[in-house]
């Protein structure tokens, strides 16, 4: 066994037990770091894969922009934990059903690379000039330009959706307006008041 399947396996661990940890972890902000550690880990595997690129996204876009987020909202709001545990058991079977339906899928996956009639080549050793960054924007904006374009205007309309719906005239709240505070005079905020003074 070489170097590289030690550290497959050491990876492949620590990514399913902090998985599991992002879901038995009764602290929330614990199951965020958690979630984070995930992240980390699942990059080092597509390090090992030679997707450089995707391992980098990954650790930018989710551990530093989406998680922090995650972490600040958790630790901002106050969040009652007790409503949170409350439906842990009604949901642990059909949860369980999933996840013993995935993982019968990834044994299946994994079985019939090393057990199947014809097993998968490896991939062909690749050039020492060779970037997957330029090969990934190569592929993404010529041959699925239009699957691209179409996701980046789907995630447009979502986030105009979720700012309408949430967007909402609250009775409880102030409202300036801008029109109306331009139009203000002078006299009609200002009085002057004439106070004798007090002798002693």
């Amino acid at each position: 066994m070489t170097i590289e399947w030690v550290a497959f396996y050491l990876f492949s661990t620590v990514l399913v037990l902090a998985g599991l940890a992002v879901i038995l972890t009764r602290n929330p902000v614990h199951a965020a770091l958690s979630l984070v550690l995930a992240f980390f880990t699942a990059s080092a595997i597509w390090l090992m894969l030679r997707a450089e690129f995707l391992a980098i996204s990954l650790v930018l876009v989710y551990v530093g922009a989406v998680m922090v987020l995650f972490l600040f909202v958790v630790m901002m709001l106050d969040i009652n934990l007790d409503r949170l545990r409350e439906g842990f058991w009604a949901y642990l079977i059909p949860g369980l059903v999933v996840g013993g339906i995935m993982l019968a899928e990834m044994a299946m996956v994994v079985a019939s690379r090393f057990f199947g009639p014809e097993r998968l080549p490896r991939p062909a050793e690749a050039a020492s000039d060779y970037s997957n960054t330029r090969a990934l924007g190569q592929v993404m904006y010529t041959q699925y330009a239009y699957a691209f374009e179409i996701a980046a205007v789907l995630l447009l309309v979502a986030i105009v959706a979720a700012i309408a719906l949430t967007m909402r005239k609250r009775k409880d709240t102030r409202y300036v307006d801008p029109a109306d505070q331009v139009k203000v005079r002078r006299q009609d905020r200002v009085r002057l008041v004439a106070i004798a003074s007090e002798k002693d």
